[in-house]
């Protein structure tokens, strides 16, 4: 059964994301993905960076479906594990022995806005206990600079986000970034994205 989701968002953005991670990704290894949604991200980025091994996880079953379906139809089932069940503010995470001992770095595009300020606190909080000095974990998404938004479309998403929950809504980047610093991250660079959104890279302990 053909369970693959398209999701027009990811579509726009896969490529540019993937310019991003062609600055910082290593050649062997794990990349953990937070938050995989559709999957489209995951097959797209384990296609652009065959040496890796790119594990895909999300908390909705619909979503792991899609995941599994886009593995198939992309005839990834040999290179690319199935998907995690990871409700990033259930830790510790539940993830294989091989991943663990494998990691690279962690990716997590477009989900700190939809959830709440715990899963921020959670994924960070995780990343830490995951990575090791020198590793990355890497954000997408929109954000405000210094609590203002950067574009009146982003404070209209931001307003729409906010009516289907209240805790819900477009971060701002220095709060984030004060709860990288709590887990032991530094960041390293911020990249102004197309669309209003930004890859921000964070690094474990000191660079």
């Amino acid at each position: 059964m053909d369970n693959r989701l398209f999701f027009p968002a990811t579509e726009r953005n896969k490529d540019s994301i993937a310019e991003v991670l062609s600055r910082i990704l290593l050649k062997k290894g794990y990349i953990l993905e937070i938050g995989s949604g559709s999957g489209e991200h995951a097959i797209k980025f384990q296609k652009c960076f065959p040496e890796l091994t790119w594990q895909s996880s999300d908390p909705e079953l619909v979503h792991r479906k899609s995941i599994s379906s886009w593995i198939e139809h992309e005839e990834l089932n040999c290179q690319m594990p199935q998907p995690l069940d990871i409700d990033v503010e259930k830790i510790p995470w539940e993830i294989p022995s091989e991943l663990l001992y494998s990691i690279q770095g962690i990716i997590s595009i477009n989900m700190i806005h939809i959830a709440s300020w715990n899963c921020t606190k959670s994924l960070f909080s995780e990343s830490g206990n995951l990575l090791k000095n020198g590793q990355f974990l890497m954000l997408y998404g929109p954000f405000k600079i210094g609590g203002k938004h950067i574009s009146q479309s982003n404070e209209l998403f931001d307003i729409s986000l906010k009516m289907q929950n209240e805790s819900w809504g477009v971060r701002d980047l220095e709060e984030v970034s004060e709860e990288a610093n709590k887990n032991d991250f530094i960041e390293e660079e911020l990249i102004r994205m197309p669309a209003n959104n930004f890859s921000v890279i964070y690094r474990k302990g000191s660079l």
